[in-house]
């Protein structure tokens, strides 16, 4: 297992909990508004962390943190993603999967085991524009409509989220996920913002009216819609 950054302490990455974060490299998409491209496309060149530190880190921190979040890159390509969960819970943290939805089996093993508390999905946009949001010209999308089957009719805790981004998504983009989504415990907007480890740099966001108008198109199907990363 590579782990490739940790984040000692975070308010927003396990909503209602303060909790580090873990990240893992690699990632089978290519989204052009991504963050963290390093992780993406170059992990083997990123600064490693050993896995006994972090975990000595977590045994440290027990009774002060809550939590632990796991991510990357896309963290379900790791083959010992469950070694590492089962470590991490063995110091009595809950553990918060964050996913492209790629992976299902992966991710419905680990809920089935116990091993993870809550899953945030990022959802890219509707199908039918996915293939320019995940950087993919034909994107199998079977995987990730199990994954989110899986979630909307299962009893782990979960959330789906998109990043909002002016040039790529459109308000049918928001009206047709809400039609995908129609049910679903939690979802949230995220605006997008730019930075120097953006894939692609150079995008931009919607303004806070313009998020809100997508919000209320969502809540006609989803109750809990809410919008992050507006000042």
């Amino acid at each position: 297992m590579k782990i490739y950054g940790l984040n000692k302490t975070t308010l927003l990455d396990y909503p209602g909990r303060v909790a580090a974060t873990i990240f893992l490299g690699g990632c089978n998409f290519r989204c052009p508004f991504c963050q963290n491209s390093g992780l993406v496309l170059h992990p083997s060149q990123q600064p490693e962390i050993a896995v006994e530190e972090v975990l000595s880190f977590l045994k440290k921190r027990q009774g002060i943190l809550e939590g632990v979040c796991i991510t990357g890159g896309e963290p379900t390509l790791s083959a010992d993603l469950e070694d590492l969960i089962r470590d991490i819970r063995a110091l009595g943290y809950p553990v918060k999967l964050d996913t492209n939805g790629t992976h299902p089996e992966v991710l419905i093993s680990l809920a089935e085991k116990g091993l993870i508390q809550k899953a945030a999905v990022d959802i890219k946009a509707c199908p039918e524009n996915y293939g320019a949001l995940c950087g993919l010209s034909r994107p199998d999308l079977a995987p990730v409509m199990e994954t989110v089957d899986y979630l909307l009719h299962g009893s782990l805790d979960y959330e789906f989220r998109t990043t909002a981004v002016k040039e790529l998504h459109t308000e049918e983009d928001f009206i047709k996920i809400g039609r995908w989504l129609k049910g679903a415990r939690a979802y949230y907007l995220q605006a997008y913002r730019d930075s120097e480890e953006v894939l692609q740099p150079g995008f931009s966001s919607f303004s806070a009216e313009e998020l809100l108008r997508f919000r209320s198109i969502l809540k006609e199907t989803i109750d809990l819609v809410e919008i992050r990363g507006v000042d």
